[in-house]
């Protein structure tokens, strides 16, 4: 199965050595090419990628902003990939819907992961984050409120925690010493408790409770 990618970053020269670098891979396919946020749109609704590499600082609109339509135009999963390292930014692709955020100093080996991963339905959170998240569990100041845990398990909370942290399913397992079958049925048992349906829901849930282990 082919990746197909949309490419968006209004720096057309790394746009174009984004796109020879996901060229170059066998599963992958880069659709398009854009710079500002109508092409984006305009280009998912037509082409309908499996994943759009999205540049968070757009000449027209702030990437965040589209995230939502995106999505809705074409189910695309949306990959930020950024140089903004600050908490707002991460808050706000978040909170609209992102499926993950990677930093453009990664290394084309971990940009070419979180692309696969996030076509799978993972959601990854570059490691520089891992703290931040921690630091917004643990103060319920920086929370937007706090919604019910609708009898969660505690170990689907570790679960839960993981997930959000962008832990793969087959990291989850390893952490917690049990099968990738059996992490994806918490998920799933998740998914049917929350009422949520993907993963980057999950994650969203997850930000606006104080669900994280004191370790």
């Amino acid at each position: 199965m082919t990746i197909s990618v949309l490419v968006v970053d209004d720096h057309a020269v790394l746009g174009k050595g984004l796109s020879m670098l996901l060229n170059s891979q066998d599963d992958m396919e880069v659709c398009g090419q854009v710079g500002t946020a109508k092409e984006a749109l305009d280009t998912c609704k037509e082409k309908c990628p499996d994943v759009v590499l999205l540049d968070l600082s757009l000449p027209d609109k702030q990437g965040h902003e589209i995230i939502k339509e995106l999505k809705e135009s074409c189910s695309a999963r949306v990959l930020a990939l950024t140089m903004h390292e600050d908490e707002a930014y991460f808050k706000r692709v978040v909170e609209a819907g992102g499926d993950g955020y990677i930093l453009k100093k990664a290394a084309d080996d971990e940009l070419i992961s979180a692309i696969r991963s996030v076509y799978q339905g993972e959601v990854i959170v570059d490691k520089t984050f891992t703290k931040l998240l921690i630091d917004y569990y643990r103060n319920p100041d920086k929370q937007s409120g706090t919604e019910k845990n609708y009898d969660l398990s505690d170990r689907e909370k570790e679960v839960l925690q993981l997930i959000a942290l962008g832990y793969t399913n087959k990291e989850i397992a390893e952490k917690l010493y049990i099968s990738i079958k059996t992490v994806e049925t918490h998920i799933a048992r998740i998914k049917e408790k929350l009422g949520l349906n993907r993963r980057s829901e999950l994650v969203r849930y997850a930000m606006r409770n104080n669900i994280i282990s004191t370790e």
